[in-house]
């Protein structure tokens, strides 16, 4: 039987000294998303006693027509942190990977709380809870071989979060939600690293509107019995594109059409 707070520290250490481990679902006993959520949750504990707070969620396999086939009735999710979210006013910034595993990067909407979602679902409701939108890119880093995982490692694995830029914010005015809401359902994105478009995709691509996302995440959270996202938080609402593989030296640029977000670089060092 899997012990939460043993498999914690297992992939802290993990992380900390680049290691490669077998995926906890591999292992005698498997591991259920009940455990993962409680390994989860030990993490928060070690980064919050090595003085870190949480700062929002991040999400992941925000694609329903994958559920079934991975035994999901909801997306899943995992807690950010004050150091690992970074923001660039100025839509440009350098992040450093060097001392990750295996880094990848991902565009994604970033939502900021003006207030709790208090059980909104639909895409109008979730909106006005919202203060401001971004366009951002996740780093996401790995410890399992090969990238191979269930979503229970994911969740176990800090849901793969090692990092998020969070562009300049568009603030939402209660008379712009209905265009957001048609808007984040259709805007695309173009991924480039170093010039050269290595990735598309588009709003749909995260719950078929990245609101929507919000939506849910906000009534797993309450379902799961797990503590709401609280005003001034920031919720990654999982990638539009497949993950990228970067290494230093890299530049990564996000360009969206058809939703008034300006454009992202990471500078990979």
């Amino acid at each position: 039987m899997i012990e939460p707070s043993a498999l914690a520290r297992e992939i802290a250490d993990a992380y900390a000294r680049r290691l490669l481990i077998t995926t906890p679902s591999s292992r005698e006993g498997g591991l259920d998303l009940v455990t993962a959520y409680a390994i989860e949750r030990e993490l928060v504990r070690l980064r919050q006693g090595e003085g870190h707070r949480t700062v929002g969620l991040k999400v992941g396999f925000a694609n329903r027509a994958m559920w079934r086939v991975l035994k999901l009735d909801t997306l899943v999710w995992a807690h950010m942190y004050d150091n690992t979210v970074h923001h660039a006013p100025s839509n440009e910034l350098e992040i450093p990977v060097g001392a990750m595993v295996a880094p990848r990067i991902e565009p994604e909407i970033v939502f900021r709380l003006k207030r709790p979602l208090e059980g909104a679902t639909d895409a109008d409701a979730v909106l006005a809870c919202v203060e401001s939108i971004s366009l951002g890119f996740e780093i996401i880093d790995c410890v399992y071989p090969d990238w191979k995982f269930t979503p229970v490692d994911f969740v176990a694995a800090y849901g793969l979060h090692a990092g998020l830029i969070v562009g300049a914010p568009l603030a939402v005015a209660p008379g712009d939600i209905p265009a957001l809401v048609e808007q984040l359902a259709s805007f695309t994105v173009t991924l480039q690293k170093n010039s050269a478009t290595v990735a598309t995709g588009a709003g749909k691509n995260s719950l078929k509107n990245p609101a929507l996302c919000l939506g849910e995440l906000g009534s797993a959270i309450v379902r799961q019995g797990a503590e709401p996202i609280a005003a001034g938080e920031y919720v990654s609402s999982g990638t539009l594109t497949e993950a990228q593989s970067i290494a230093p030296g890299d530049t990564c640029t996000a360009v969206v059409e058809g939703i008034g977000l300006p454009p992202l670089t990471a500078r990979i060092a």
